[in-house]
């Protein structure tokens, strides 16, 4: 008896018992318990190797029916934060930001049934009308897939873990993303009510920014998050966490982020979060936090300045009558501050810039002024400058004195 024969019979017995073998924990233990017993007594028999060890047979076993196979150990693996699958023999994983080929093997059937299993797990579907799916697996990781043909071959699929969990700013310390002072600054800003956008590449750990800054807000506050797909996972004690939705087989029912952060001002937040800006939603956050609401948000940007350029760009998406005339102005009302991460090759998750909107515009561009810029090792400080310090004086905060070394 082989374990390829012995996994052959577990999904046999699941198919012929009619269980689900990821709601029936109960009847899969047992089937697994018997399938390892038969195994065993076959190994006695001279029928099976005695070498195989019992405990790793089984969760071999388990992975294969119900967890997700060859992939299994990588998600277990609390050092790895992105799995991704360019074909049957491209498995890659990446540790610190560091990417690296894997010995793993998986067959094109494989890779479908990894992915059907796991998209039944978070209720969304694909299928040619909707060659593109993003899912929150039950372990909080994120999945993406796109199918031929809009690949040029095999499945894509990317399965993003969010290893770091800092829930405090103080934990990005310590990490070395950023000073004590650098910290100091942005915790304040939190406090004060200023909206900080969170700029950066793929990567550069965005999502963890803006966990670890919503950790700074007052305990008190009601937060409402607007995501693609859920990945904050914040632990405020008043929050509401919304994602979006795909549409039916018939083509209804979806929600979008636009309509998200529209529902997200009827339910009295104190402080809105919206994960990612990339299209026209960017206009409805605008409008939002110009109506003095204050809110987070991350884009993809290579500075600051640029993270404020694209944010002047993409509500004009919205509608042919949102015009830069209204756009550039509440931009620069409204931006706040704006946080620049880098990612380098070696994997150091950093913030590269902290800088803050004056509010002023010159020739049609919102002006910005450095508050931190990255020299080496450290982030050299340039003081509040032109940033106003009246929120921070409503706050109780002095600014000048945060800043200090």
């Amino acid at each position: 008896m082989t374990i390829a024969t012995i996994e052959a019979d577990v999904r046999k017995r699941v198919a012929d018992s009619n269980i689900d073998p990821l709601v029936d924990h109960d009847a899969m233990r047992d089937i697994l318990d018997d399938a390892v017993n038969s195994f065993e007594l076959s190994a006695l028999a001279g029928n099976a190797s005695l070498e195989t060890d019992l405990a790793e047979l089984r969760k071999h076993l388990h992975d294969s029916v119900v967890g997700f196979g060859v992939l299994q150990p990588y998600l277990d693996d609390p050092s790895i934060e992105e799995i991704w699958i360019n074909g049957p023999d491209a498995v890659f994983v990446a540790r610190s930001g560091v990417s690296e080929l894997t010995t793993t093997l998986i067959s094109d059937q494989q890779i479908k049934d990894l992915v059907e299993r796991m998209l039944r797990l978070a209720g969304r579907r694909l299928d040619l009308s909707e060659p593109f799916v993003d899912a929150r697996l039950p372990g909080g990781e994120r999945l993406h897939v796109v199918i031929s043909p809009i690949t040029d071959g095999p499945w894509a699929v990317n399965i993003r873990k969010f290893v770091a969990r800092a829930g405090r700013i103080a934990d990005l310390v310590r990490a070395g993303s950023l000073t004590p002072q650098a910290a100091r600054f942005l915790a304040a800003s939190v406090r004060a009510g200023l909206n900080i956008l969170i700029a950066g590449r793929t990567q550069a750990g965005k999502t963890t920014m803006i966990r670890a800054l919503a950790g700074e807000i007052p305990s008190g506050e009601r937060i409402v998050t607007c995501e693609e797909v859920f990945e904050l996972g914040l632990s405020n004690r008043d929050c509401v966490a919304m994602q979006c939705r795909q549409a039916s087989l018939e083509g209804t029912g979806e929600v979008g982020l636009r309509r998200l952060v529209k529902e997200s001002l009827r339910m009295r937040p104190d402080r809105i979060i919206v994960g990612e800006v990339r299209e026209a939603e960017a206009f409805d956050m605008l409008v939002a936090l110009n109506s003095g609401l204050p809110g987070m948000s991350s884009i993809h940007a290579n500075s600051a300045r640029e993270a404020i350029n694209k944010l002047c760009t993409l509500p004009l998406l919205a509608a042919e009558n949102v015009s830069s005339a209204f756009v550039t102005p509440t931009v620069a009302a409204t931006a706040g501050v704006v946080v620049y991460l880098t990612l380098d090759a070696s994997g150091r998750r950093r913030v590269g810039e902290i800088a803050a909107a004056t509010g002023r515009i010159e020739d049609g561009v919102v002006e910005l002024a450095p508050i931190f810029t990255r020299e080496g090792d450290t982030l050299r400080c340039h003081g509040p400058g032109s940033l106003s310090t009246e929120p921070f004086e409503r706050a109780g905060i002095d600014i000048v004195a945060e800043l200090m070394d």
